[in-house]
């Protein structure tokens, strides 16, 4: 068969491998339970054959998701969980044990720094560093450490780690290297070409595109050695060593915790995904105009946006990130001008809080999702109290420029 691109792979996955009565789509499995006519075939699927038993470990529904996924990144394979934060919950309580050291960038999501509050009561110790440079990762190092953690853009700061660097100090130490794609997708990066061994995206952003299903997905490259990895248990190293974590990670964090992706769900980001890199390359423009038009506007004191000269790391974000810059917006208000009175003000972007959808959204960062993490850990993340999020979307570029322009002009005569 002819090699294709991306998306041509994404809109015919599922009808190459295989869809009920000639359709296109995978429909909804809603079962939750899958009968065998030979009780001895019931038993291999139990002991590690491919097959379903019970809806907790997946379905047909998810695992046509999941095919598509492992496409998108280039990998061996792939599991869906209910939300992205299931994802990395059943990721890190199910590779790392009490004693183990993980690594992670400073300039995390507010929830992955509550997570690992979590992990730090179960005994796992969690040191945070700078990712920009990877000299600071390397500092961190111990000899517990199992793992390093990044976010491909920091968000709302928009830091850019040194995906490559970090990769091959993880190679050089035998460390599994877990990337989060969900600010990039799969189609500005694939975190398998600096050496990751474990991509996290929420499914829920950019991939779904369409803020109408949760879910979060965990990849394996295929570039980490199970067969070193100290954490996986005798029961689990069966078959191909490559699947050893995956079997892991699926056994203890969709068996046993039941973080599970909805068949209905699964459905809903399989057609969002067909057309994921028609979505972001509009996204990224709108974002790359909006990004110029602000940071030239007397009322806003700093813009944070990779496609900008100004940022720190855009000569690293026009290397990695397949000649776009993502979404996310960082957006700091000029001293005088009312965070919650400049957003009040905004008609055709929405106040809400997500982002990698359709529709341009905006939060004000400080009072809401890293409220909890307190003044002095955001002025460590740099995030400012008049720090605007913004989430740029598909609107039409001179309606979403227009009502910036409107909003901040009103602040300016005030």
């Amino acid at each position: 068969m002819a090699k294709h691109g991306f998306t041509t792979n994404i809109l015919h996955s599922d009808r190459r491998d295989g869809v009920e009565h000639g359709a296109v789509h995978k429909p909804i499995h809603t079962s939750s339970q899958y009968s065998y006519p030979d009780a001895r075939e019931l038993a291999a699927v139990f002991q590690g054959k491919a097959g379903y038993t019970y809806a907790r470990q997946g379905t047909p529904t998810t695992d046509a998701l999941e095919r598509k996924i492992t496409k998108m990144e280039g990998g061996v394979s792939s599991l869906s969980f209910a939300t992205g934060m299931a994802a990395l919950s059943a990721l890190f309580t199910t590779l790392l044990r009490a004693g183990d050291h993980l690594i992670s960038s400073q300039y995390i999501f507010g929830n992955t720094n509550s997570l690992f509050g979590t992990l730090q009561l179960l005994g796992i110790e969690v040191t945070l560093v700078d990712p920009t440079d990877v000299k600071a990762v390397a500092a961190a190092l111990r000899p517990n450490t199992r793992m390093v953690f990044t976010e491909t853009i920091a968000n709302p700061g928009t830091q850019i780690a040194d995906l490559e660097g970090i990769g091959a100090f993880c190679r050089a130490n035998n460390l599994v290297y877990v990337v989060d794609n969900t600010l990039t997708s799969p189609w500005l990066f694939q975190p398998r070409t600096v050496g990751a061994s474990i991509v996290m995206n929420s499914l829920s952003k950019h991939i779904g595109g369409h803020a109408h299903a949760l879910g979060g997905s965990l990849t394996d490259t295929g570039l980490f050695d199970w067969t070193t990895y100290p954490n996986i248990l005798d029961v689990y190293k069966k078959g191909a060593t490559a699947g050893w974590g995956m079997t892991q990670i699926k056994k203890k964090g969709l068996r046993d915790m039941g973080a599970t992706l909805s068949a209905d769900a699964a459905h809903r980001i399989s057609v969002g995904a067909e057309t994921l890199a028609l979505r972001l390359d509009k996204i990224c423009s709108n974002a790359m105009a909006l990004a110029n038009f602000l940071s030239n506007h007397p009322c806003v004191a700093r813009v944070s946006y990779p496609g900008l000269s100004s940022h720190p790391q855009h000569e690293r974000a026009a290397q990695l990130f397949n000649g776009r810059y993502s979404m996310l917006l960082g957006v700091e208000l000029a001293d005088g001008v009312d965070t919650f009175e400049f957003m009040n003000k905004l008609e055709v972007v929405i106040l809400a809080t997500h982002v990698g959808d359709t529709r341009t959204l905006a939060l004000p960062a400080a009072q809401t999702i890293y409220y909890e993490m307190g003044p002095a850990l955001r002025a460590q993340m740099g995030i400012a109290d008049g720090l605007v999020r913004v989430s740029v979307g598909i609107e039409d570029e001179a309606d979403l420029i227009g009502d910036f322009a409107q909003a901040l002009d009103a602040c300016r005569s005030v």
